[in-house]
């Protein structure tokens, strides 16, 4: 029998207080891994600490703001003094802000290009450096289908998550020396809250016949990081029920 090949790996997920970074977090220590949450917001971040912890698994909060460089600097300085390895790095942190591009201010844009892209950079550099050490690992990126359709006022938003993508092979070149693996995640709708209070045409006008939840994304997570899954690399997978594909025309 094969054995779980998350037991006991060290794995950090950044922005795990909530939505679908919460739910990847709670699906890799379900499977016996140590997770690292980095999250800003102590609150939610100690929550599904506390979720975790309470099902005898194993979760870990470190507060983190990925925007801000010095954070991650002492998170991975932390995250190696305690655990000595990294095997896993979940790029999931991200902020959104819709604005029309005549108002948007240059400290709207850095805001949110360096928390969604300058971070994904960082982090992974600094996961790389420990995981070159103890023979390799996986590093997932969590992008979007808005890197490939738009809606108006997106324009910070689509850029950051088009150079995630951009990044995530450009990193899969750089790291392939090392056995680390660079794979990247485009989401399309993801509800997280309460699928209950969609409508059905939300769901029909997906190919798929239902909207998105968490547990799609962190199966994709589990899925790419898997080692028997390695030559999967520099990739990006959508994840959208089919709707970047769709034809639509106004009726």
């Amino acid at each position: 029998m094969r054995q779980n090949p998350y037991k006991d790996r060290i794995v950090i997920v950044t922005g795990a207080g909530r939505g679908i970074g919460r739910y990847i977090a709670e699906a890799y220590a379900y499977q016996g891994a140590q997770v690292v949450l980095a999250e800003k917001d102590q609150d939610s971040g100690l929550e599904v600490e506390r979720v975790i912890n309470s099902q005898d698994q194993r979760g870990h909060l470190i507060l983190t703001d990925v925007s801000n460089p010095q954070d991650i600097t002492e998170l991975f300085e932390q995250v190696q003094a305690t655990f000595g390895a990294v095997h896993i790095l979940i790029n999931n942190a991200g902020i959104s802000r819709f604005e029309a591009p005549y108002q948007l201010t240059v400290e709207a844009w850095d805001q949110i290009i360096n928390t969604n892209l300058r971070s994904v950079f960082l982090c992974s550099r600094a996961a790389a450096q420990i995981m070159r050490l103890t023979g390799g690992g996986s590093i997932v990126n969590i992008a979007s289908t808005r890197a490939f359709m738009s809606e108006e006022n997106s324009e910070a938003y689509a850029a950051s998550k088009g150079g995630v993508i951009a990044l995530t092979h450009a990193l899969a070149a750089s790291f392939a020396s090392d056995q680390i693996q660079v794979n990247s995640i485009s989401p399309g709708w993801i509800e997280t809250g309460d699928v209950a209070n969609l409508r059905p045409v939300d769901h029909r006008q997906h190919w798929s016949g239902r909207v998105g939840t968490p547990k799609d994304i962190a199966d994709a997570c589990l899925f790419l990081t898997d080692p028997q899954n390695n030559f999967i690399n520099g990739t990006n997978l959508i994840i959208d029920g089919g709707m970047t594909k769709k034809m639509i025309y106004a009726p």
